[in-house]
């Protein structure tokens, strides 16, 4: 076949992948050439060609930085724990309403944790401000109810980490179940029926059935998310943190925002940020190597 050939036979689904490919081109891979800002003491007068060539000086500063290894710390055990809960979370999710037999009261379990993904992260951090609010706070009610101390959660370092991290679940687990509701249609009922008739219960058939029919599905998604763990998104932990709570709530990512954009360092940002994407690949690489090496499964 040739290529006009194929081009006349799939033409609209061309057609359909084209905005796709110019997202990716035009946001993801144009800027790959600002990388150079973080080898040159960028100028906003000079432009990025004409500034001058530092090579690694802004590197070494941060790695010499006093605020490297916090920075490091906070970044990775906040990815760590928000993959160690948040990654079986959706998976738990999809079990249970694959288990449902009540049609529509599975439609309004998944309306309902669907839902909170579409909120902005912006509404999403100011509902977790006022429900954790120490005066009117529903979470403080319950507390006083009870006869305990009203917490100030906001506030406390050591309250950061569970929060975000229980938030960002409730905020996606909904949304991230539809790739595992979709994995478990692609098991074939049969194996289900055998199962029955061998005496199995419904535990022993999602141990033994449902689990590996969708193993090779969360293995890729776990890969993904361990590649992805540095790259703790900006916006939630800016609103919900506070100088209170930089201990634990100060990471990469708001780093970057304080010394690039509001101290207008573009060079030390873009090394932290180029530092924090090598990171993230170094870390890609091993998942990817260890699940080849041990399941089979692997992205390439």
């Amino acid at each position: 076949m040739t290529l006009s050939q194929k081009w006349n036979k799939g033409k609209w689904l061309f057609a359909m992948f084209i905005p796709c490919l110019l997202y990716y081109v035009l946001f993801k891979y144009l800027p790959i050439f600002g990388i150079v800002v973080a080898f040159k003491d960028y100028s906003l007068y000079k432009g990025i060609w004409a500034s001058d060539w530092v090579g690694l000086k802004y590197f070494r500063m941060f790695f010499n930085s006093s605020d490297f290894w916090l920075l490091l710390r906070n970044t990775f055990l906040l990815g760590f724990y928000n993959l160690a809960f948040g990654f079986a979370a959706p998976i738990a999710l999809a079990l249970l309403l694959n288990e449902m037999r009540l049609r529509a009261f599975k439609r309004f379990v998944q309306t309902v944790s669907y839902l909170p993904h579409f909120i902005s992260n912006v509404v999403a951090a100011s509902m977790v401000i006022i429900f954790l609010s120490p005066t009117g706070g529903v979470f403080n009610r319950m507390l006083t109810s009870f006869g305990f101390d009203s917490i100030n959660f906001m506030i406390e370092p050591g309250w950061f980490r569970p929060i975000y991290v229980l938030s960002e679940i409730w905020q996606h687990v909904g949304w991230e179940s539809i790739i595992f509701l979709a994995a478990l249609t692609a098991i074939d009922p049969s194996l289900y029926e055998a199962a029955g008739i061998d005496g199995a219960s419904r535990w022993r058939k999602i141990v033994h059935v449902t689990l590996p029919g969708i193993s090779s599905t969360m293995i890729v998604l776990l890969i993904l998310k361990i590649g992805s763990m540095m790259e703790i998104g900006f916006e939630k932990v800016f609103l919900l943190a506070n100088p209170a709570t930089y201990a634990n709530a100060d990471i990469l990512s708001t780093y970057v925002y304080r010394a690039g954009l509001v101290n207008g360092n573009f060079s030390y940002g873009s090394a932290i940020d180029l530092f924090t994407a090598a990171v993230s690949f170094v870390f890609l690489l091993n998942a990817n190597y260890m699940s080849r090496k041990f399941t089979g499964n692997s992205l390439w």
